[in-house]
């Protein structure tokens, strides 16, 4: 069974009579690239804040490391963030810069700049003055500042938002490099899904305070696959007719009355006459399939619905 890294339960936070998130669980387990998807103002931040302990909850819980309450606040320094951009000194440079936040953080061993400047690729910078950093070094030695404890977990806010192409896939390669060579667990909002769709695994989408839906990468392939939708109140009788008659296996059973095929061969003339024939009521048979950008609207506008 997965180790679970941080869980959420009934999270919620308000300030006087507005609700800035609202009854939110979530569940991240130890390796994920866990994408939290949403809206600007849509909670990403205040969810960040609170299990960081940067804010208190007004209502619910959250675990880290399978610990709650008090006992939680001690694994909060296995946790590094990048939620509020540390404050750099334009005229000190990468290295320099490190290393106030060292002292600063009560770090002794300096060998853990140069390796948090190598793991964000900045090696080759270490001595240039930070006001000379494109907004793409800027963000990485962000990163670097939130690793340099050696944690086990990093949560990033909006850390591609204002990056140009080169600067985004940049970053996708750090992520990487700190998921699979540090097994680093890693939180990562945004607000453009198709970015981090190219490196999570798991995502959480949220709208106005409230959790939309948690899904696996593998879930969202299927929810925004092209496929033929059949609606039938017999599900059961027509998976197997679609396997012993029309040879299709692609398929699988969404609810008590859906079916979605993603055989391409499939075709929907033949499925209804095939399925009429064999006495399988049939309310429906459409095509179905949408953008990364399509989902997350249709997904805002049934919980709003």
């Amino acid at each position: 069974m997965r180790e679970i890294v941080l869980q959420t339960k009934q999270l919620t936070k308000r300030y006087r009579s507005f609700t800035a998130l609202d009854h939110a669980d979530m569940t991240v387990y130890r390796g994920d690239i866990y994408g939290l998807i949403g809206r600007n103002g849509a909670g990403k931040t205040t969810m960040m804040k609170l299990v960081t302990g940067l804010t208190e909850q007004t209502e619910g819980e959250y675990s880290i490391f399978g610990k709650t309450g008090s006992a939680a606040e001690k694994e909060k320094r296995r946790i590094g963030c990048l939620i509020e951009n540390p404050a750099f000194f334009g005229g000190l440079s990468a290295y320099q810069n490190l290393r106030y936040y060292c002292y600063q953080k009560g770090i002794t061993d300096l060998k853990q700049i140069d390796e948090a400047l190598e793991l964000v690729q900045l090696t080759d910078v270490r001595n240039k003055k930070f006001r000379k950093f494109s907004l793409g070094m800027k963000q990485r030695l962000g990163i670097a500042f939130a690793v340099l404890d050696n944690p086990d977990l990093i949560i990033l806010d909006e850390p591609i938002n204002g990056l140009d192409p080169i600067g985004i896939s940049e970053l996708r390669d750090t992520f990487r490099k700190l998921s699979q060579e540090r097994g680093i667990t890693l939180i990562i909002s945004s607000h453009i899904l198709s970015e981090l769709y190219a490196v999570a695994n798991r995502f959480l989408f949220i709208d106005k305070g409230k959790v939309l839906k948690e899904v696996t990468k593998q879930e969202l392939d299927l929810e925004c696959s092209r496929c033929l939708v059949v609606k039938t109140d017999d599900t059961k009788k027509t998976a197997t007719i679609l396997e012993s008659m029309l040879n299709i296996t692609d398929y699988k059973v969404v609810d008590i009355g859906e079916i979605r095929i993603y055989d391409e061969s499939a075709k929907p003339d033949i499925l209804n006459k095939v399925l009429i024939q064999n006495d399988v009521s049939i309310s429906g048979i459409y095509e179905s399939g949408v953008s990364l950008e399509d989902y997350f609207k249709q997904l805002v506008g049934e919980v709003r619905s």
